[in-house]
C-alpha cells in the first residue's frame, strides 16, 4: 500500500479536451461552496459546456425548460435535508432521465433522496487525505486502488440505512463492515447516478479529473444504455443477457424483473410516510386521542355516499379528477395550483369525484389541501365526492381524512398485508366511508374480491417499475366482482385512452396530470369523455327579479305585485321610518299570498322556460354539480306569486324566527351585523347585506344571496359601479342582489354599465328610489319595474 505523500494533482498547464457533444448543456448546482469552481474547472477541461446555478436561484420548472444533458451537485456546508436548496428536488425529478453526479453534500443529497440517513461520522475532517478503495466501475473505471483522496466532512451516509436501490462504490479501506469503513461513494443500481463523499476536484486527490472524465462519458438515464459502465449489481445479475433475478417472486410483484430502483421508490415513500405519521402522532392537538375526541363531537364535515355519487355522471363514464402538483415519475407538474379553485373547476366540469393527493414530499400535497377543497364545495348542489389519495397504512390517517372532509380514502393492496387491508377497510366503513381499493395484478384483484370491495381502482401504473400500461385495466375486467365499480387509474390523457374502457364496462377514469395541464378544464373533460354537461340543454337563464322594499301599505303591495314585482320587502326594525306594525305586516302578507303576479314577470318566466327545457330534459343535468349561488338564484322566486321578505337589523334571532313564523315570511333579509351562521338557523332563504368586497360576502352554504347596499340601506346612496364590478370579477360564480340609490331613471343605465356581468345580477332592490315626499309612489313603483324588466 502506498504512503500518503502530499502530491499536487492540480491541472498545471492543462490541455483542454475537445468539446463533448453529449455535454453541451451540463448544469452544475452550487451549494454555496468555493470548491464549486474547482469542479467547474475540471468539467470544462474535459470538454463540457457548463452553466452554474446556485441552489436557490433557479426553480425546477426553469431547469426542466433548460433541458440539461447532465447534472452535477457541488459540495456545500450543512445537512442535505436542510441546506441544499433545490438539489434534492432536482435529483428526484431527473433521476433516470440524465446522468447525475454529486460531490460531498451532493452525494449526501443522493443518499437522502432515495431514503438513506446522513449522520455524524464521529470524525471531523478538513483537508485530510485518505486511501480509497473502489469497485473499478462507473467513475472509477481504469483507476488504481488505494488512491489518495481529500476529505472535508463530518457527515456521511450510514451503512445501516443504505437504500436497496443504491450500492456502495468506494470506501476508506481498513474500517469495519468487512473492511469497508465510512462510505465514500454510492451508485444507483439502475439509474446513471453516482456520488462521492470525498473531493475529486481537490489538488490532493489523485485522478480526480479522470473520475469526472469518466462521468462525462455516460449518457442517458439508465446503466442499461451505458454498456460496460453498468452498475455492479446489474452486471452481476446478467448471465448470457438474461437477468438471474427474474424469479417467481419478482413476477408476482407486479411483473418487476429487478430488485433495485423502482420497488425502493415506493418503499422509500412508504417509510417516509410512516416516520412522518409517527412524528405527527406525538404533536399535541394531533395525537390519536385528540383526533378521536374531535370526531366524537360530530364536527366532521357532512359526507355523501361515495359509491352512489360515483354512479352519477353527465357522461357515459364517471370522472375522478385529481389535484396533483407533482409525482415521482413526472416531477413538478404545477406548484402554483390553488387546490380549492381547481376543485371548483373540476366540479363544474362534471367530475363525480375529486381526488386530492395529500403526500407532501413527492406529490407536494397536504391534508390541508383536502380540508380547503372540501370547504370550497360547501353548499354546492350535487357536489363531487372527495377522495384522500394517500399511502394509507394506519387508522389514524383515515380518521384524519374524515375530520378534514373526505368521503372516501384510497387503500393500496400492493403495500398492505391482507389482515391490515381488511382492518383498514372495515375501519373506514365504520366512519361512513366506502374505500377505493387499488389493484394492479390478477392476484391483487382476487384480494379485492375477497375483501368485498364495492369500488376497485385498477392502477395502470406498476408501482414497482412505475411504468404505465393502459391495457392493464382491460386485462383485469374479467375478474371484477359482480356489482363492483371499476375505475381506471393513471396514464389517461385523451379520448383514445378512454374508448376501450367504455367498451369494456369500466365505470370511471381517474385523470390527474393531463387535467392539471389543461388550459380549459371543461373543454378538456368534454373532449375526453364525449358529450356535454347539459346533454343539449342550456343551463337556466335567470330573468331579472325586482324587489320593492320599504312597502308600508296593502295598496302599494298590490300595485307592485300586479306590475310584476318578484319580492315585496317590509321593514320590521322598530325606530326606522319605514317600519310597519304587525297588523299592517299581516295584511301585506295576505296580499302577497292571494294576488296573482302581473304580466311583466310572466312574460319573463315564459322566456325562461324556452331555454330551460322541460323537466324531462333537465334530468340529465342533475348528475352534474351546480354552483351554490346559481342554484339559489334559480330558487329565489316563484313564477305565479310574489314572495314576501322581512327586513331585520341587529335584532335577536328568536325575534327574527318568531316574525318569520307569524307573518309567514318567504324570505328573511338581514341588514345589520348578524352572524353569517344565522342563515343556517332560519327556515327560509336569507338575503344578507354586504358592502362591496366585504369579508364573507361570497361564502357559500349560508345566505342565499348577498345584497350589495350602503351600510344602513334606504338612504338613496348610490353604489359605485366600479366597486360592484370589482366584487363580481373577484369571484366568477358570485350572484348578487343589487341595491343602493336605484331609481326608475337610472336602473337601466346601471345594469347596462355591468352588461358583461349582468347575468350575475339576480335581482335589483329599490326603496327610496320609488318614493315621493317620503311616501311610496305607485307610479314610480310601476315605472321602476317596467324599466328593470325592460333592461333584459
Amino acid at each position: 500500500m502506498r504512503g500518503l505523500q502530499l502530491v499536487d494533482h492540480s491541472p498545471n498547464d492543462p490541455e483542454p479536451s475537445a468539446q463533448l457533444p453529449n455535454a453541451r448543456r451540463l448544469v452544475l448546482i452550487d451549494n454555496y461552496d468555493s470548491f464549486t469552481w474547482n469542479v467547474y474547472q475540471y468539467l470544462v477541461l474535459e470538454g463540457a459546456n457548463v452553466t452554474v446555478y446556485r441552489n436557490d436561484e433557479i426553480t425546477l420548472a426553469e431547469l426542466i425548460e433548460f433541458s440539461p444533458t447532465q447534472l452535477v451537485f457541488s459540495p456545500g456546508p450543512g445537512h442535505p435535508d436542510n441546506d441544499a436548496g433545490i438539489s434534492c428536488e432536482v435529483i428526484r425529478h431527473f433521476a433516470g432521465k440524465v446522468p447525475i453526479f454529486g460531490v460531498c453534500m451532493g452525494e449526501q443529497c443522493i443518499f437522502s433522496v432515495f431514503g438513506g440517513k446522513v449522520e455524524v461520522t464521529g470524525e471531523i475532517l478538513h483537508g485530510k487525505t485518505s486511501l480509497l478503495r473502489h469497485d473499478s466501475k462507473g467513475v472509477y473505471e481504469d483507476l488504481a486502488q488505494d488512491i489518495p483522496v481529500t476529505r472535508y466532512h463530518s457527515l456521511a451516509g450510514t451503512h445501516l440505512s443504505l437504500p436497496d436501490c443504491l450500492e456502495v462504490t468506494s470506501w476508506i479501506s481498513g474500517g469495519p463492515d468487512g473492511g469497508k469503513g465510512i462510505i465514500m461513494g454510492i451508485r444507483h443500481k439502475t439509474y446513471v447516478i453516482e456520488g462521492v463523499q470525498f473531493h475529486p476536484e481537490s489538488i490532493l486527490t489523485e485522478a480526480g479529473r479522470h473520475m469526472l472524465k469518466n462521468f462525462l462519458q455516460m449518457e442517458g438515464g439508465t446503466w442499461k444504455a451505458n454498456g460496460s459502465r453498468r452498475s455492479a449489481s446489474e452486471e452481476d445479475s446478467m448471465v448470457n443477457g438474461v437477468n438471474k433475478k427474474k424469479d417467481k417472486k419478482a413476477a408476482s410483484n407486479g411483473g418487476c424483473t429487478s430488485v433495485h430502483s423502482k420497488p425502493s421508490i415506493l418503499d422509500t415513500i412508504f417509510e417516509c410516510r410512516k416516520r412522518s405519521v409517527e412524528a405527527q402522532k406525538l404533536v399535541p392537538s394531533q395525537r390519536p386521542s385528540d383526533l378521536q375526541a374531535s370526531y366524537d363531537l360530530s364536527i366532521s364535515p357532512p359526507q355523501i355516499p361515495f359509491v352512489d355519487r360515483l354512479r352519477q355522471s353527465p357522461f357515459s363514464l364517471s370522472l375522478m379528477a385529481e389535484i396533483k402538483r407533482a409525482s415521482p415519475s413526472k416531477g413538478i407538474i404545477s406548484l402554483e395550483t390553488c387546490a380549492p379553485r381547481q376543485a371548483r373547476e373540476y366540479a363544474l366540469a362534471g367530475a363525480s369525484v375529486i381526488s386530492v393527493l395529500t403526500e407532501p414530499e413527492w406529490f407536494k400535497g397536504s391534508i390541508e389541501d383536502l380540508r380547503v377543497v372540501r370547504q370550497s364545495l360547501e353548499g354546492m348542489v350535487n357536489r363531487p365526492a372527495i377522495l384522500r389519495k394517500e399511502f394509507i397504512f394506519d387508522e389514524y390517517q383515515i380518521l384524519e381524512a374524515r375530520l378534514a372532509g373526505a368521503d372516501t380514502v384510497l387503500l393500496i393492496v400492493k403495500m398492505l398485508d391482507e389482515d391490515t387491508l381488511r382492518r383498514l377497510y372495515q375501519y373506514s366503513q365504520s366512519l361512513g366511508m366506502e374505500p377505493l381499493v387499488e389493484v394492479n395484478t390478477l392476484d391483487e384483484m382476487d384480494i379485492a374480491h375477497n375483501l368485498g370491495a364495492k369500488v376497485i381502482g385498477v392502477n395502470n401504473r406498476n408501482l414497482t417499475s412505475f411504468e404505465v400500461d393502459l391495457d392493464t385495466t382491460s386485462r383485469l375486467m374479467h375478474k371484477v366482482p359482480q356489482g363492483s365499480i371499476v375505475c381506471a387509474l393513471s396514464g389517461i390523457s385523451g379520448p383514445d385512452d378512454v374508448a376501450a374502457y367504455r367498451k369494456n364496462g369500466v365505470g370511471a377514469v381517474l385523470v390527474g396530470e393531463a387535467l392539471m395541464r389543461a388550459t380549459n378544464t371543461a373543454a378538456f373533460v368534454q373532449n375526453l369523455l364525449g358529450g356535454s354537461l347539459s346533454n343539449g340543454v342550456t343551463r337556466p337563464v335567470h330573468g331579472l327579479k325586482v324587489k320593492i322594499c320599504g312597502t308600508r301599505s296593502t295598496e302599494a303591495a298590490r300595485v307592485a305585485i300586479e306590475a310584476g314585482a318578484d319580492l315585496i320587502g317590509i321593514i320590521l326594525v322598530e325606530g326606522r321610518t319605514r317600519c310597519v306594525s304587525r297588523e299592517t305586516a299581516l295584511a301585506i302578507s295576505q296580499v302577497c299570498k292571494t294576488t296573482i303576479k302581473g304580466q311583466a314577470s310572466k312574460s319573463t318566466a315564459r322566456g325562461m322556460s324556452s331555454v330551460r327545457g322541460t323537466d324531462k330534459d333537465r334530468v340529465g343535468e342533475t348528475a352534474a354539480a351546480c354552483e351554490y349561488f346559481e342554484h339559489t338564484s334559480d330558487q329565489l322566486g316563484h313564477q305565479n306569486r310574489t314572495l314576501l321578505a322581512g327586513v331585520f337589523r341587529n335584532q335577536p334571532l328568536d325575534y327574527v324566527l318568531e316574525q318569520q313564523r307569524v307573518l309567514d315570511l318567504d324570505v328573511v333579509q338581514l341588514h345589520g351585523s348578524e352572524p353569517v351562521e344565522w342563515a343556517s338557523l332560519i327556515p327560509v332563504p336569507v338575503i344578507r347585506r354586504f358592502g362591496c368586497q366585504e369579508a364573507g360576502l361570497a361564502r357559500r352554504g349560508y345566505h342565499a344571496l348577498p345584497l350589495l347596499d350602503s351600510a344602513l340601506g334606504g338612504t338613496g346612496e348610490t353604489l359605485d359601479v366600479a366597486s360592484v364590478r370589482k366584487t363580481l370579477e373577484a369571484d366568477q360564480a358570485l350572484h348578487v342582489v343589487l341595491a343602493g340609490g336605484l331609481t326608475p331613471d337610472n336602473v337601466k343605465d346601471t345594469l347596462y354599465q355591468l352588461s358583461d356581468l349582468r347575468h350575475r345580477i339576480t335581482a335589483v332592490d329599490v326603496s327610496s328610489g320609488v318614493e315621493k315626499d317620503g311616501k311610496q309612489s305607485l307610479d314610480k313603483i310601476r315605472a321602476f319595474i317596467t324599466a328593470a324588466k325592460g333592461s333584459l
